[in-house]
């Protein structure tokens, strides 16, 4: 590793902090981007999908196929960071490079991006761990979620279970509540879900939280949106299965 771009990363995280995240496998990084970023950031991903000339790797996908336009505020942006230069540098943002690197020991690569636009009435996911999706070797996938406005109970936010992470990779099958949750994911099975907290997080915080973590969200039941910008890392010397996931993103 160069010991100049040792040099120059930031390390946003205090020792109390790091204890914290492996031991509850989540932390939170208050206002780690400011309001104003969070808007042009906002704005620029509502520009693309709002274009009369939307780019073809914007339009909103369902299962891999593209579907009507009336979906493109409703579907997510899946890996915008390979296209976009905005949310490439999004992705590379300071503050998120210092604590992955603090906490997996050394330095992170992007893998993932997806913008969620979540709006009024939609549903959640069930409980799941990113492992089951994204499996890589050594298991170091972390992921940064960027809370693109206030999320709360109401609108949708992140359900999580402190220290589950130290469960392993458990077993995934059917979700069982569709009203509440989307039909096409999977849910982890055998745990008591009544531990799970919500998160509440202000414009700007990012949730950092290990790839093991049981987490869900439920139904947007307000009226107000529940965007976000959710990033998976892994460390730089680990290894993607997923054919589509293989471009490591250096965050320098």
């Amino acid at each position: 590793m160069n010991i100049q771009v040792q040099s120059e990363r930031v390390n946003p995280l205090t020792p109390e902090q790091i204890k914290q995240y492996h031991q509850d496998g989540y932390l939170i990084i208050k206002k780690g981007c400011s309001d104003d970023l969070i808007d042009a950031f906002n704005s620029h991903i509502h520009a693309i999908r709002s274009s009369d000339s939307m780019p073809e790797w914007a339009r909103p996908r369902k299962g891999g196929s593209v579907v009507d336009d009336k979906d493109r505020f409703s579907l997510r942006l899946f890996n915008p960071h390979l296209h976009d230069g905005f949310s490439l540098q999004m992705m590379k943002l300071p503050v998120v490079r210092g604590a992955l690197a603090q906490v997996l020991g050394d330095e992170a690569t992007g893998v993932q991006s997806m913008y969620f636009y979540k709006e009024p009435g939609s549903p959640g996911q069930a409980a799941h761990q990113d492992y089951y999706y994204i499996k890589n070797d050594p298991n170091t996938l972390t992921a940064a979620w960027v809370a693109m406005e206030y999320t709360n109970e109401e609108n949708g936010c992140l359900y999580v279970i402190p220290g589950s992470q130290k469960l392993g990779v458990l077993p995934h099958g059917d979700v069982k509540n569709l009203q509440e949750h989307e039909a096409w994911t999977h849910e982890v099975e055998g745990i008591d879900l009544s531990k799970e907290i919500p998160v509440i997080l202000d414009k700007g915080d990012v949730l950092i939280f290990d790839s093991n973590l049981i987490h869900s969200s439920t139904r947007n039941r307000s009226n107000r949106w529940r965007r976000s910008y959710v990033c998976h890392y892994i460390r730089h010397d680990s290894t993607i299965e997923r054919e589509d996931l293989k471009k490591k993103i250096p965050l320098v």
